[in-house]
């Protein structure tokens, strides 16, 4: 009785989580975010006050609006510039990867191991083994969205402080690389976001540093797979 009950109080959290899932989307397909309201809000403000409320705003926002932090960065890079943008998105999203980790993890980590008893056990395991460089990979070569990985890393068997420094770690460069190309192409980029593309063909070095970012990236990642996979295997021994 006791395992039942446990087992339907983990679905109706994950329930849960599944309507906040439905939530955001539907916020996000019909709330309307202006960028020119919140560029001029935050003008308003010396540069300490606005970097504050930049990194409230793109928190609490983003939380909700998925697709509104990509008018934030903008935002971020005209204002502030490549530099200071990423320090204050690098912020936001360290607070936003530890509430959404820690929400998927109290809403959907029990649903998600009670699924996978018996011989998916395995695979929980194999998740969390080599969870930190895995994470350190996608955080830092710009493949999968931060907020789809801060909620699946949530439901796998990788500690919260493994998930976390994976993230202090791998989050700022491609933040940085980013956020420099548009502090040069500025608002622009909404009336035409082809303007990525050129800016790679104008400017053929940039796209050359970006292949070596990606693949220094995931050689970094295998170096650390090896480091931290035997000093896992000595400990167990």
């Amino acid at each position: 009785m006791g395992t039942k009950k446990r087992s339907i109080k983990s679905g109706l959290r994950f329930l849960i989580l599944i309507l906040f899932l439905l939530l955001t989307w539907l916020i996000g397909k019909f709330l309307n975010i202006d960028f020119n309201y919140y560029k001029n809000l935050l003008h308003r403000f010396p540069l300490v006050y606005s970097g504050i409320i930049f990194i409230c705003l793109y928190s609490a926002i983003t939380f909700f609006v998925w697709l509104a932090k990509d008018i934030f960065k903008v935002i971020g890079a005209v204002l502030f510039g490549p530099l200071l943008s990423t320090i204050f998105i690098y912020v936001a999203e360290i607070i936003n990867a530890s509430v959404l980790f820690n929400l998927s993890r109290v809403l959907g980590r029990d649903f998600v191991r009670d699924k996978l008893r018996g011989g998916l056990e395995s695979l929980d395991r194999n998740i969390a083994q080599f969870g930190f460089w895995g994470i350190f990979v996608l955080r830092i070569v710009p493949l999968v969205p931060y907020r789809f990985l801060d909620l699946a890393a949530g439901l796998t068997k990788i500690s919260f402080s493994q998930y976390i420094l994976a993230v202090i770690l791998g989050s700022p460069v491609r933040i940085f690389w980013l956020q420099f190309i548009l502090s040069v192409l500025g608002e622009s980029v909404f009336k035409k976001p082809t303007l990525i593309i050129e800016y790679f063909n104008n400017h053929p070095m940039i796209l050359i540093f970006s292949f070596i970012y990606a693949l220094a990236s995931f050689i970094l990642a295998i170096f650390l797979k090896r480091l931290i996979v035997p000093s896992k295997d000595a400990a167990n021994r």
